[in-house]
């Protein structure tokens, strides 16, 4: 059986994980907003987020910001619902981490 969409073949369950979303907790403009990343590749986050609607100009980096309803979809197509902590953690073993300025 093939993977889902945007997951490699030939990995675990916990390794095939690309795309990520962590909890939509970050209060901006009246709703709740969480990241979504990859720890894979950002040409694989890029595809993931414009099969969501979203405009590469509102990459951040390293990640996308996307509202509660987002996180909800893109969990629908196949990202993994993490936690914080957890995705700051693979997005920096997968050195897809972008350094802060200043």
């Amino acid at each position: 059986m093939a993977p889902p969409p945007g997951r490699p073949e030939g990995l675990s369950a916990y390794d095939s994980t690309v795309i990520l979303v962590d909890d939509a907790v970050w209060p901006w403009r009246g709703r709740r907003w969480a990241h979504l990343v990859s720890d894979q590749s950002y040409e694989e986050l890029h595809a993931f987020a414009a099969r969501l609607g979203l405009r590469r100009e509102s990459f951040q980096g390293d990640h996308y910001d996307v509202p509660a309803g987002v996180r909800i979809e893109a969990i629908g197509l196949g990202a993994a619902a993490v936690d914080g902590r957890e995705l700051v953690r693979r997005l920096r073993a997968s050195g897809l981490r972008s350094r802060r300025s200043g």
